[in-house]
């Protein structure tokens, strides 16, 4: 079985930018490509999971309600396009909170492979960003940046480290990722 984990701000839709959020459904809008890309994954036997921090609820900015709202439309986008995700799972908290689902901890991934009750063997994470990034790596899958959202090659002086795998979009990344890794 393999696993697909994607962020979902800067992945799947437009990144807000820093220090930003998206608050209610109407400003969630698709990255051109995404809905592609996780329809490609899912026809090729993946589990596709949405693994994504949303301290924006504890922050006051927006509310569950309003998360569920973006999650529905997410779901409703790709729906009709085909495509689908099997869960989207969430994190709430405060950045300031020591919880063990907040992104570069590993919790969120955790859940989701033991709500499907099976490891995977083999598993990726796309991400926008090196907490993304840190978690692959902490959790065992590889760790795939994209472009399309908080990072850019402009900045790559001040990153982290190196990644093994850049892509400019998540397309791109399902493409890389169906034509060697499947």
């Amino acid at each position: 079985m393999k696993v697909a984990f994607l962020d979902r701000d800067g992945v799947i839709n437009k990144y807000p930018g820093d220090k930003k959020y998206v608050n209610n459904k109407d400003e969630f809008e698709f990255i051109a490509g995404s809905i592609e890309a996780i329809k490609k994954l899912k026809k090729s036997g993946f589990k596709v999971f949405v693994i994504s921090n949303q301290a924006g609820v504890s922050k006051g900015l927006y509310t569950h309600r309003d998360l569920e709202e973006i999650n529905d439309k997410l779901q409703s986008g790709l729906a009709a396009q085909g495509a689908s995700v099997d869960k989207i799972y969430y994190c709430t908290h405060h950045p300031d909170c020591e919880c063990d689902c907040r992104k570069p901890k590993t919790g969120l991934l955790e859940q989701a492979i033991s709500d499907l009750g099976q490891v995977p063997d083999e598993s990726f994470f796309i991400g926008d960003s090196f907490k993304d990034l840190k978690a692959a790596i902490a959790f065992g899958a590889t760790p795939i940046l994209v472009l399309s959202g908080r990072e850019n090659k402009a900045n790559s002086s001040n990153w982290e480290f190196e990644p093994e795998y850049i892509f400019s979009d998540l397309l791109s990344a399902v493409n890389f990722i169906c034509s060697k890794h499947v």
